[in-house]
């Protein structure tokens, strides 16, 4: 027994050794990358003489507390991810391992919410140019409230500090993965400032970055997380698990680096002629390394690990998280380094730099459909939305199952029409012009969510998605079972709050500042059109809906509600077309094109369009209602006779038997009754 206890010590201190050696080999690799790379890319540049300078305790402490918060960011994803969704949990809670992880990822939240702090003083003295010891808290605070890179800054520190009181607050399942989506959006704000938003083209910069960032930190925190539950059983599914993880993770972060990097670098040749070309080329090297990587892990490490050798895959697993972080390094030099497509200038065009794209020419068919506007977010959402639904479906036809076509149609449909609404020509001239975003909107609103509710996505994934070997684990299926039957859904498909968000936002949004605040900012663009789908979605599937999760309604209240819809909507663009005042002024005004009408009579037009657009969409909603409503009445009446045959065939009565004996029983009531009261009148 002491023998066993020697060993049991030995080889947890061997672990922590081991443990920390890779934090000071992986921190030291992340730092000697990223001062490399801040020399070749320039940002490390003499002071020209006259300018301020920050002093040199910001130039290095700046991009070095940059690699320290998103490092810890990775790592407290990472953890928060593999604890929710990797490691089997213990019924309604996460595992013993998993509650190790939370506990760590608190401590890591907690360095990443000082290190958001941090960076944001550090970059007020770097773009003031003033020393650490010279800044006021004055200038501080006023950067952090009223500066969007310092209120993205503040922004990520509280929601990291929130992130770490909620992984000690419980150990259940349910709120470890409401804290994994916290601190995945807590990732996020950083990436909507900088050289994404300032540049051309921050429609892709903007959304391609959000998804490099996101990808990245799975892909990487993931694999820290699993080192550091090596010593568990669990560890051979876990990572089986993450490996199917980091392929999706890899693809994205491919894609959206390409597309990042084609909107900051111009042309091809700048890959080779600017210093921030060498420094992506070094990026997109260490990228072909990592998937070498992952690779071998696929066809070496993970049936390693099924036969119980665990060493091959720490080995291997350590070398990629060394790669990892040089990656990460060379990643914050080129945010510190100028791109060769300049962020902003003094003789830059104020409509391309509002809008992120020159002023349109006067709209036609062509323009409007052949001068396309891409969007990473939508792109990436519809093409990930078609792509699922297909391998559903033909998974099912594998299985032996019937999917109706009309499902499948109406899906893809509804998902080119968004594609289409979001990332064509249209897209350009909903910016400029009411009367095209109220267009895009009825679009988005009503057309689109029709289609998405008709493909019964729902039904489909639950069907197709198969269930985890593991009892123990909760797969994507039971994840979104979960979330079907919960107690917000249940809320949400009530109908008078799904009526109460669809023509609540109508009025909320045109008739308050809201809309010139959301025009002005690309995140809130992007939350503006998907609250149109999804309030749409809501209420038609509130309405005409197949999936599960939704509320039982009687048709004929289903009716009502629709009707009361048309109704809302109706008024609404009756009384905007009665509106005699510009509506978010001033972003119109800012960007109202020399060639188009005044602000009122397009304004006019969009009214009008509100109006009259509803119309087929409402009279299309009513068919299929209808449809259900006498389907439903056939399905009953079809129940009642098999009943009755039932009863027949046994001699016990049935329901209806039971039903029509109760009125005659009235029947004759009633006529004893009249007959009493007419003997007692003669």
């Amino acid at each position: 027994m002491p023998a066993a206890t020697s060993a049991s010590r030995f080889r947890s201190t061997a672990s922590t050794a081991y443990d920390w050696f890779l934090v000071v080999t992986a921190c030291a690799s992340g730092i000697a990358v990223l001062l490399s790379g801040l020399r070749v890319g320039g940002a490390l540049a003499a002071v020209i003489p006259g300018l301020p300078d920050a002093g040199p305790a910001t130039t290095w402490a700046l991009p070095v507390v940059r690699l320290l918060g998103d490092g810890l960011a990775t790592v407290t994803v990472g953890m928060l991810v593999t604890s929710a969704f990797l490691l089997p949990g213990d019924g309604r809670t996460v595992s013993p391992h998993g509650y190790l992880l939370l506990r760590r990822a608190s401590l890591t939240a907690l360095g990443w919410a000082v290190a958001a702090l941090s960076l944001m003083v550090l970059t007020v003295s770097d773009l003031l140019g003033q020393p650490l010891e010279t800044l006021k808290p004055a200038t501080v605070v006023s950067f952090a409230t009223m500066i969007s890179q310092g209120q993205s800054l503040m922004l990520q520190a509280g929601l990291a500090l929130t992130v770490a009181l909620l992984a000690r607050a419980g150990v259940s399942r349910g709120l470890a993965a409401t804290v994994t989506i916290l601190a995945l959006i807590a990732v996020l704000p950083p990436a909507f400032t900088g050289h994404a938003a300032g540049a051309g083209d921050h429609q892709i910069a903007v959304t391609s970055l959000a998804l490099h960032i996101l990808a990245a930190a799975v892909w990487i925190g993931g694999l820290v997380a699993l080192l550091m539950v090596r010593r568990s059983r669990m560890l051979a599914e876990a990572a089986a698990r993450y490996s199917r993880l980091a392929l999706g993770c890899i693809v994205a972060v491919t894609v959206s680096g390409l597309a990042n990097a084609a909107v900051r670098l111009g042309t091809v040749d700048q890959l080779w002629q600017s210093r921030y070309g060498w420094l992506v080329l070094g990026k997109v090297a260490a990228l072909l390394i990592l998937g070498v990587l992952g690779a071998a892990h696929r066809c070496r490490t993970l049936p390693a690990l099924r036969a119980g050798s665990r060493w091959a895959f720490t080995r291997l697993a350590a070398g990629e998280l060394i790669v990892f972080a040089a990656t990460v390094g060379l990643a914050v030099a080129l945010s510190r380094s100028p791109t060769p497509v300049p962020v902003s200038g003094i003789d830059a065009d104020p409509i391309t730099e509002l809008l992120g794209f020159p002023m349109p020419a006067a709209p036609t068919a062509g323009n409007l459909l052949g001068q396309p506007l891409p969007d990473m977010f939508f792109l990436t959402l519809c093409a990930v939305g078609v792509g699922g639904y297909l391998a559903g479906v033909r998974r099912m036809h594998v299985a032996g199952h019937r999917w109706p076509l009309a499902r499948t149609a109406s899906w893809v449909g509804g998902l080119l029409l968004l594609a289409a609404t979001t990332n064509l020509g249209v897209a350009r001239y909903a910016y400029v012009l009411f009367s095209a975003h109220m267009a895009q909107h009825m679009v988005l609103s009503m057309l689109v969510p029709i289609l998405l509710v008709g493909g019964a996505p729902v039904t489909l994934a639950l069907r197709a998605l198969r269930r985890p070997a593991d009892p123990q684990v909760r797969g994507a299926r039971e994840w979104l079972l979960i979330a079907v039957h919960s107690r917000v859904t249940k809320l949400l498909t009530h109908p008078l709050v799904a009526l109460g968000i669809y023509t609540g936002s109508l009025f909320g949004l045109y008739f308050s500042d809201l809309l010139g605040v959301l025009m002005r900012s690309h995140l809130g663009h992007l939350a503006m059109l998907t609250h149109f789908v999804v309030a749409g979605y809501l209420l038609f599937w509130v309405l005409v809906g197949v999936d599960p999760g939704r509320r039982r309604l009687p048709h004929p209240l289903l009716v009502i509600i629709h009707l009361a819809s048309m109704m809302a909507h109706g008024f609404f663009g009756l009384v905007l077309m009665q509106t005699t005042t510009v509506i978010a002024p001033d972003w119109y005004i800012a960007v109202h094109p020399a060639w188009a009408s005044s602000l009122l009579a397009d304004q006019n037009l969009g009214a009008g369009i509100a109006w009259a657009f509803g119309e087929l969409p409402a009279v299309v909603v009513m068919i299929i209602l209808v449809r259900q409503w006498i389907r439903a009445d056939v399905r009953e009446q079809a129940r009642l006779d098999r009943a009755a045959d039932r009863a027949d065939a046994t001699g016990e009565e049935d329901d209806l038997a039971r039903y029509n004996a109760f009125l005659a029983a009235s029947g004759q009531a009633d006529s004893g009754a009249r007959r009493a009261t007419g003997s007692d009148q003669h």
